[in-house]
């Protein structure tokens, strides 16, 4: 059962955002609300696709496993994130596993509500291509920061994208599992280490499973700089 704090965070994400005003307090009511703990699966690679996730609380990671058995990590979601929209409208299987990296609450969105949605109202076709299209570009984004920013500014802009404030301090908590991190953002679990450190000079502190920010905007500035004058600074 929703309560109104879940509905809200679903309400910003922005798979329900992109959606007709009038559709989304039917979507909202015909939704799935499900808590996971750490460690549990949300899914399998290769089952059924069913529904549309939407993580409200927590983390998600997605990943797939090789013949041989060596798991690669696809992607890490936070609050606010979707995944599975293209598997589950194509009425096909899911090409990934999902797992709970921390415990999490998350909203699920039938697909047979969806199909019968976008029936009545070919308009949701439209929002469902725009979240889609954001997962393309979030990938070509982590492509272009792997070529052009240091990790540690990639661990800035990692960090920008979870505040829920555009300045000013704020405290932003991460996954347990700081592996996860570093494989998100093409770095091993020492570099990312480093990338910690040298954000200190930037107002970043570390502490367990928080990350506390002094000062969102200065933060920004330093993961948008240029690339030497990043690496040129104590850390």
């Amino acid at each position: 059962m929703a309560n109104e704090k879940d509905k809200n965070t679903a309400r910003s994400s922005l798979f329900v955002q992109t959606l007709p005003e009038q559709h989304v307090e039917p979507l909202l009511s015909r939704a799935t609300f499900r808590h996971f703990e750490r460690g549990e699966t949300v899914f399998l690679q290769d089952e059924m696709a069913t529904g549309v996730h939407v993580v409200l609380d927590g983390w998600v990671k997605l990943y797939r496993v090789s013949p041989n058995g060596a798991e690669a990590v696809v992607g890490i979601f936070a609050r606010g994130q979707s995944f599975g929209e293209a598997a589950s409208l194509r009425s096909g299987t899911y090409p990934v596993s999902a797992e709970a990296v921390t415990a999490c609450d998350v909203m699920i969105v039938p697909t047979s509500v969806l199909a019968t949605m976008m029936h009545d109202d070919p308009e949701i076709c439209i929002s469902i291509l725009a979240s889609t299209f954001q997962h393309l570009h979030s990938l070509v984004e982590q492509l272009e920061q792997l070529k052009a920013q240091t990790g540690a500014q990639r661990v800035a802009e990692f960090l920008l994208s979870l505040c829920e404030v555009n300045g000013g301090g704020c405290t932003v908590d991460l996954p347990y599992d700081k592996v996860l991190i570093a494989g998100r953002l093409g770095m091993k679990p020492e570099s990312l280490s480093r990338a910690f450190a040298r954000l200190k000079p930037a107002g970043v502190t570390i502490r367990k499973n928080h990350a506390r920010i002094e000062d969102v905007d200065r933060l920004r500035c330093y993961a948008e700089e240029d690339p030497a004058q990043a690496w040129s600074k104590p850390g």
